[in-house]
């Protein structure tokens, strides 16, 4: 809210002390009550926290008081959750992108789980819920539905797990892009399968404590050479639009939506979304950590069209991938006495080897 529509209030402008309040950037008194100073806000382009206010066009869509809230309150996430708090962003934007001309296929998984408690549901759209691995298929039948009927002005957004995404849904997610269905598929990944008791998924990275790869043995965790990188699986499908993103960055969260709903054909967005309860970690680090998966190269943020990478958002303040990983106990093991330096060392090339493939690093 900008100071020049700010409701008129004789207290003490946000709860400051009145010599705090003064030495800042103060709007003119209101002429109807000399005591009462307006503060100005301002973006200032930092880390900074607070005092800032961006234009209208750049603010987020959770600061539209007309928000669609399409995932609402009474659902039953962990405190913490990134997967809520990433799907709440991607729903909201592509509702408003589409003018709430939205239909939403959400696989089986946690996203379902604790949104959808039978007979109850935290959605605000029309939304189905498919098995575990057909949420793409279900929605290109969806989406060759409003074709048929001629419905142009209603879009479809297909929305998984790793698990249901990489895993069990691959093939129909493949054949959906073969097809160019007009669907955006999103997958919300927290790097296992979260909802029954943290198995292991083909999005589980390497040395992961899971319940199915626990920490024990001569090579504990998850092994290296496993899993898929499903944003350039999608490229090799040479669909239209392919994108990553975290809940760390919410603005190119939105933004990356905002571009998907825009154009037609089968495109694919691809979230981390970090799971404090299967990676160990405190519910207050959540955007933390998923910052530091981005800042680390251990999770490279970019965009592509047709098959060809077209922007990255570079690494601003590098940090070595043991930043990382010692804030989640799924790699706890790594640190015991003595700790694991060769294993630490093969992530950390790993993350080496997306700076140079994604060009992370500023010049």
């Amino acid at each position: 809210m900008s100071a020049d529509h700010q409701p008129h209030d004789t207290r003490n402008p946000v709860g400051r002390s009145e010599s705090t309040a003064t030495s800042t950037n103060l709007l003119p008194p209101s002429s109807d009550d000399e005591r009462a100073p307006r503060v100005r806000f301002y973006q200032v382009g930092s880390f900074a926290v607070g005092n800032r206010l961006l234009d209208a066009d750049l603010r987020t869509a959770q600061s539209d008081p007309g928000r669609s809230n399409a995932l609402t309150c009474g659902h039953r996430a962990c405190q913490g959750c990134g997967e809520a708090l990433g799907a709440r962003y991607v729903l909201d934007t592509a509702m408003r992108a589409t003018g709430h001309n939205l239909i939403a296929v959400n696989a089986t998984g946690c996203l379902e789980v604790f949104s959808t408690p039978y007979p109850e549901s935290s959605w605000q759209l029309p939304w189905l819920h498919s098995l575990f691995g057909n949420a793409p298929a279900v929605a290109s039948g969806v989406a060759a539905a409003l074709k048929a009927q001629g419905r142009t002005d209603v879009r479809v957004i297909g929305q998984a797990g790793d698990g249901g995404t990489v895993d069990i849904g691959f093939a129909c997610l493949s054949g959906m892009f073969e097809r160019d269905d007009d669907v955006l598929f999103v997958c919300y990944d927290n790097e296992a399968y979260m909802n029954t008791g943290v198995q292991r998924s083909g999005a589980t990275p390497p040395a992961a404590r899971t319940a199915t790869t626990p920490a024990v043995g001569p090579e504990p965790g998850n092994r290296f050479g496993q899993g898929k990188d499903v944003p350039r699986i999608a490229m090799a499908h040479g669909i239209r639009y392919v994108a990553t993103a975290t809940v760390a960055d919410l603005h190119d969260l939105e933004a990356k939506v905002e571009r998907a709903m825009g154009l037609h054909g089968a495109r694919y967005l691809h979230v981390l979304v970090p799971c404090p309860l299967g990676w160990g970690s405190a519910a207050h680090d959540t955007i933390r950590l998923a910052r530091l998966a981005t800042q680390s190269g251990l999770f490279p943020v970019y965009e592509a069209e047709h098959g060809e990478v077209t922007s990255v958002m570079p690494i601003r303040r590098r940090v070595p991938v043991e930043d990382y990983l010692r804030r989640q106990s799924r790699y706890a093991h790594l640190f015991g006495d003595p700790p694991a330096t060769e294993t630490i060392a093969a992530i950390q090339a790993i993350a080496d080897a997306n700076i140079a493939r994604y060009r992370l690093l500023e010049e």
